[in-house]
């Protein structure tokens, strides 16, 4: 009769934790919540995964296949291996292109880092209307591709441009800006840059904001000028963002394709062909889909190898300086 009155106390005492409350219980409902959340995530993000996943990884890979045949969408595709590959090396249109893209990203990432940079520090104070002056900033990298391409007709076109009518206002030679050879990337690269160049900004203000104001202030009290204090505190805190802006400005050059359609084509005479530009004319206009995916995956490697050589040199630079 002892031993049995007692069984029920031992059992209460070993099941029940020091609040009162049963610990196998406590147990069990701790180990379904987090089954119950990561369910609840996966049905909001399901969905949305399932979709980036089949327009991006489904197409990457078709498009590696496509690459080792020669298909042009209606006959039957031939297994063709690496010959498409080949065929890039030695295609002189496709060497024009890499130059000329190749000519466009020295242009083009070194002038909109630094815009950027300078357009950041020039907004990042405290004056009347800076909002608007922000806000006036960003609205060109908003504005489509289209609205851009007819903005740089307007401004640059040999015939009734704005420009080469300002030219002629004040007795000026005229030039061919978008119709010459030497004078179209330039252009493009400008209105690149006008579109192109707030997104550094927006970056770069960021970063400067999240500076610590007590730095700033140690080095003027230590004396230091506003070069002195930009040059040794603010700028070794944008390296991080810096490097980040390089590449990503680095891949958008590389990819150039909406503002080359919207304006010359690739003219006058390729002068303007990029990379992307070519394979969409191997791909949907001469049906070459197996040599324009082959083009399209060298620039894939091209673009991978310049960011892994980017993050590695910066990697190395900062354990260096550290």
């Amino acid at each position: 009769m002892l031993n049995a009155r007692r069984a029920p106390v031992l059992e209460s005492v070993t099941t029940a934790a020091p609040g009162g409350k049963p610990r196998g219980r406590e147990s069990d409902r701790r180990g379904r919540r987090p089954w119950r959340a990561s369910l609840t995530g996966w049905g909001f993000v399901g969905p949305a995964t399932l979709i980036i996943l089949g327009l991006s990884i489904f197409p990457a890979l078709w498009a590696f296949v496509l690459s080792l045949q020669n298909w042009d969408g209606f006959s039957e595709a031939q297994f063709v291996g690496g010959a498409n590959y080949a065929g890039l090396v030695s295609d002189d249109e496709f060497g024009k292109a890499v130059v000329n893209t190749l000519g466009f990203t020295l242009l083009f990432v070194p002038a909109s880092v630094l815009l950027g940079l300078f357009l950041a520090v020039a907004l990042n104070r405290s004056i009347r209307f800076i909002g608007i002056y922000r806000t006036a900033i960003f609205v060109p990298f908003v504005v489509s591709a289209a609205s851009t391409g007819v903005l740089t007709t307007y401004l640059f076109s040999p015939q009734y441009g704005v420009v080469n009518n300002v030219l002629r206002v004040f007795g000026l030679p005229q030039q061919g800006w978008l119709e010459d050879q030497s004078q179209a990337m330039v252009v493009i690269a400008i209105m690149s840059l006008w579109g192109q160049a707030a997104f550094t900004t927006v970056i770069y203000l960021a970063a400067l904001q999240d500076i610590p104001g007590e730095l700033l202030e140690a080095a003027r009290i230590d004396g230091a000028n506003h070069w002195q204090t930009f040059w040794r505190v603010v700028w070794p805190q944008l390296s991080p963002v810096t490097i980040f802006v390089a590449i990503w400005q680095t891949i958008g050059a590389i990819q150039l394709f909406d503002l080359v359609y919207t304006t010359t084509r690739g003219g006058p005479l390729d002068a303007t062909k990029t990379i992307v530009y070519f394979l969409y004319e191997k791909a949907f206009k001469t049906l070459q889909f197996g040599y324009g995916s082959a083009a399209a995956y060298v620039l894939f490697a091209a673009t991978l190898l310049i960011t892994i050589i980017v993050v590695v040199y910066s990697r190395k630079r900062n354990l260096e300086a550290f």
